[in-house]
């Protein structure tokens, strides 16, 4: 108890600042072992190569590339997960209907039916986008859902019995308590759409994060392809900083457990 009491003395960046040096040794030390040295290249070289891959003009365009495709299916996946997981949750032929099929969908790898997508809509950034759509219609639709059927039913019927139609029961009782959940399948969502970038990237994408890193991977360049995984990385941890910022500004009132 009184150890804990010591850490928890310690400032949060004090912290940030021993995990990066941990991980700054860890890296080091796998930059000196010959086994592991190709696949973790010297620091120091490793963010040079962000100006060899600046100078070739592909870095910032690969960048862009990413983000529209990223932004663009992680958009379209929430319009659509929303309405679906609401009518799953509140109509039982809706659930009964779609629900099995999400649940199948979900357990394929992306990798597995990009071909079939690039089939029917050829190459380019749309099969991209609907990869990556698919991918995080489908976690955010079960988060979300999760959400509508754990409001307490004592609320609902509460609601109903002061004479509140549907319309009103979702906007006053249901959207509240279930944006805790909204938040999480935004977390998970927008995850969810960075690790399937590299899957979504190999529908011939000419540009992207993910298509560099393959790219680089047959060239054999390690030092900028670990460039490019660790700004998917950053990229990730951004997003992850702006749910947080949208959780507390929106679910301030939620109580939470101490950690």
């Amino acid at each position: 108890m009184n150890n804990r009491k010591k850490t928890d003395k310690i400032p949060k960046i004090a912290w940030l600042l021993i995990s990066f040096m941990t991980a700054m040794i860890l890296w080091y030390l796998l930059s000196l072992n010959p086994k592991t040295a190709r696949s973790f290249p010297n620091i120091i070289l490793t963010f040079q190569s962000l100006e060899t891959m600046i100078s070739r003009g592909v870095f910032w365009a690969d960048m862009g590339s990413s983000l529209i495709s990223v932004m663009a299916g992680f958009g379209i996946g929430f319009v659509l997960s929303l309405p679906v997981a609401v009518l799953m949750a509140w109509y039982a032929p809706v659930r009964n209907i779609i629900e099995p099929w999400i649940q199948f969908v979900r357990n394929i790898p992306p990798l597995a039916y990009v071909p079939l997508v690039v089939i029917s809509a050829g190459v380019g950034r749309k099969p991209q986008i609907i990869v990556i759509t698919i991918a995080t219609f489908l976690i955010m639709a079960i988060t979300i859902y999760q959400g509508v059927v754990n409001v307490d039913e004592t609320l609902i019927k509460a609601a109903r019995v002061l004479g509140a139609s549907d319309r009103h029961i979702f906007f006053k009782v249901i959207a509240p308590a279930t944006l805790p959940f909204i938040i999480t399948a935004i977390r998970l969502g927008s995850s969810t759409a960075l690790t399937t970038l590299i899957a979504a990237e190999s529908t011939g994408a000419v540009a992207g994060l993910g298509m560099r890193i393959r790219s680089l991977n047959n060239s054999f360049e390690s030092a900028p392809m670990l460039l490019y995984i660790i700004t998917i990385g950053i990229i990730g941890m951004l997003i992850e900083k702006l749910v947080k910022f949208l959780e507390r500004r929106f679910t301030g009132w939620q109580e939470k457990r101490e950690v």
